[in-house]
């Protein structure tokens, strides 16, 4: 009987912590403000629909694609030279490629002329 009732606030210390650490964090998770995603600005975009007169509104607008078509100019740019850079770098590996390939087939043709050298000494 004493062994039992030493079990049962073991059990309780183990438990407790546990049920209490759970209460509270529904707590914490009911007290949180809900919060609402925000779109992430595009930096140099403007937004345009605070504009009230068509004139500003529409400038805006203008100004929004400018950027935009010089953001997309940029990109191209920075894309072709990428383009170009791993196009100089295949065009080098080829090269690289075709000289190995050289000199197997050169000290193959040399492998082979030391095996017909050695064979017909190892006959005699």
């Amino acid at each position: 009987m004493l062994w039992g009732m030493m079990r049962e606030p073991q059990r309780q210390l183990v438990h407790r912590p546990k049920a209490t650490l759970f209460w509270c964090g529904i707590g914490l998770l009911c007290l949180a403000p809900p919060t609402l995603a925000v779109a992430q600005d595009i930096r140099g975009l403007e937004v345009c629909t605070a504009e009230k007169q068509m004139e500003r509104r529409t400038g805006c607008l203008q100004s929004n694609v400018e950027f935009l078509q010089q953001a997309l100019t940029k990109l191209a740019n920075e894309t072709q030279d990428k383009i170009a850079a791993a196009d100089r770098n295949l065009a080098a590996a080829q090269a690289e490629i075709a000289e190995l390939k050289s000199t197997v087939t050169k000290l193959s043709a040399e492998l082979a002329q030391i095996k017909t050298k050695v064979e017909p000494g190892s006959k005699k």
